[in-house]
């Protein structure tokens, strides 16, 4: 087998990693659609539960695997990349501005935006206790 180059390793890391994270989204959205002027239930639950495990993923690659250098690509750009979907979020808000459901939207925004922020803090946040406990 021909050696790959360093960042053709990354490019298929990422790659590999986008397919699934985009298809687990898709099958999420099929599952559990929404009309024009919903609460977008299905894109709320993909950002916040990839914000969660983008703050599980970072401290755990820079402290029990920091030299992994395929770790980060492959499961953080790659897999919560192609999962999470805060462009499909700001299409949604407008759908819901357009089809008359303008508070909806406006809730929607707010709690996307407070959501993923909570949600990759205590991704980090429990990741490190639970790390610091084990270390004792």
């Amino acid at each position: 087998m021909a050696h790959v180059s360093g960042e053709k390793q990354i490019v298929a890391a990422v790659s590999a990693g986008g397919v699934i994270g985009a298809l687990a989204r898709y099958g999420l959205s099929v599952a559990w659609p929404h009309g024009p002027g919903g609460f977008a239930w299905s894109t709320f639950v993909v950002n916040v539960s990839g914000c969660l495990l983008m703050g599980v993923l970072m401290v755990v690659i820079t402290e029990v695997y920091p030299d992994q250098r395929l770790v980060r690509p492959f499961l953080g750009v790659g897999v919560l990349g192609g999962y999470t979907t805060f462009s499909t979020y700001v299409i949604d808000v407008g759908h819901n501005a357009t089809s008359g459901a303008a508070a909806i939207g406006l809730a929607y925004f707010f709690a996307t935006v407070i959501g993923a922020l909570v949600a990759v803090w205590a991704g980090a946040a429990g990741t490190g206790y639970v790390l610091a406990r084990r270390r004792r």
